[in-house]
């Protein structure tokens, strides 16, 4: 008899296509859309998850992005904890599709709110990259003056990226109602003052993803026609929901629902492309466990094999591997990773 699928690849069927014990990478399981090379400048962003990807890529000696660099004598545990190093720009973490467009938005009309100012202690914060300065700075005027500059940082790196990957990491997020921006956590947890008449809760639906994927790929083509968008999904677990619902029923609907508009959008767009970061972590096929003992962060072990199918699938050679999961610790630069905090 004569049917489709007796055509299909191995890597279409489970009994095929899943990980032979003692495999380092899952053959077939990701097949780039477009090449990177030595001179193929990659910028990233995104959840925490984030973090890895581009510290793996500096340490394999590639050309990553850093438009936003510290002083040259300032310590590296210095630069990582003022926020520089961690991504190609000091943004911090950017959780949602919806707070990269609006940085991208921000980026075209340079011109910071002052109402996005908030004050803790004292001490004035960007609220919407509060941790990048843990002590806060003097003046309304100076948290101004550092935020134009950042906006002038991020628009020189799009203008040297050719590929940007994006880390797609919750679906929660907290709405600013006087300025209609999205903040990367609640207020309160690292600055400002919570007020329930003026923060407020909201739930990304699949549409609203797509449709903000969308728009970073159309303000990226501003900058350069040619960029490609290489989106993955974090597969670290929710610290802290505020849905009423189950910390792991509200990981897995936010991770279902980043990974099907991913998914979908890929599908219909040829200068986007997926890197299946969260099944490699995920699943149980693929070896592991690879999360580390507090079953939330990923270990390097798991970094590491994630960045071994990444490497391999590009014709990269991987470089240095993170130190084993037990010196592994929580980031403390990670703003949700603040939430907990707040646990019973």
């Amino acid at each position: 008899m004569s049917h489709p699928y007796r055509d299909f690849p191995a890597k279409a069927f489970w009994r095929s296509g899943s990980l032979p014990d003692g495999d380092a990478v899952i053959a077939g399981l990701y097949t780039p859309k477009f090449a990177i090379d030595a001179d193929t400048g990659i910028a990233t962003a995104g959840s925490c998850f984030a973090q890895h990807i581009g510290a793996a890529l500096r340490r394999a000696d590639c050309n990553v992005v850093d438009t936003e660099p510290p002083l040259r004598r300032m310590p590296e545990t210095v630069a990582r904890h003022y926020g520089y190093g961690i991504y190609s720009a000091r943004y911090g973490n950017i959780y949602t599709p919806r707070q990269l467009v609006e940085l991208l938005q921000e980026v075209q009309a340079p011109d910071p709110d002052p109402q996005l100012v908030c004050e803790y202690g004292g001490r004035y914060y960007d609220a919407l990259r509060p941790a990048v300065e843990p002590g806060g700075l003097a003046t309304v005027q100076e948290v101004l003056d550092h935020r134009r500059f950042h906006l002038m940082r991020v628009s020189q790196l799009l203008e040297q990226t050719g590929i940007f990957i994006f880390t797609l990491g919750l679906t929660e997020a907290w709405i600013d109602l006087q300025t209609g921006r999205v903040l990367p956590t609640c207020p309160g947890v690292i600055a400002g003052k919570f007020d329930p008449d003026r923060h407020k809760l909201h739930q990304f639906s699949f549409a609203e993803i797509m449709d903000d994927l969308a728009q970073i790929s159309a303000f990226f083509q501003q900058f350069q026609p040619d960029m490609k968008l290489l989106l993955t999904v974090s597969p670290v677990p929710l610290t802290a929901t505020a849905t009423g619902q189950h910390v792991l029923a509200a990981t897995t609907e936010a991770k279902a629902t980043l990974r099907a508009a991913a998914g979908a959008y890929v599908q219909g767009n040829a200068d986007a492309d997926y890197f299946p970061a969260y099944e490699i972590v995920t699943s149980a096929v693929a070896g592991g466990p690879w999360f580390a003992k507090d079953q939330r962060n990923v270990a390097p072990e798991g970094v590491a094999r994630v960045m071994q199918t990444f490497f391999a699938a590009h014709g990269l050679t991987m470089g240095e591997a993170e130190p084993p999961s037990d010196t592994h610790e929580e980031d403390p630069h990670c703003e949700e990773a603040l939430l907990q905090v707040f646990a019973p």
